[in-house]
């Protein structure tokens, strides 16, 4: 089972575990979820968002400034 996972412009294919969630991909790649955006098949989604096979998942990260 897996899943792709799209961040800075690099797309990527990465194994699922049966419970992975959006917040479990953050912590691998060391990243907090308040500079992260979750997206899932297109939709925004909150971290505790679970991965099925074949989702693709894009993580943006939120530029702050002024």
């Amino acid at each position: 089972m897996n899943f792709t996972l799209i961040f800075n412009d690099k797309k990527e294919i990465k194994s699922l575990n049966k419970d992975t969630s959006i917040k479990n991909v953050l912590d691998e790649m060391e990243l907090s979820s308040e500079i992260i955006i979750a997206k899932k098949n297109g939709d925004i989604v909150i971290e505790d968002e679970k991965i099925e096979n074949g989702d693709e998942i894009h993580l943006i990260q939120i530029i702050y400034g002024g």
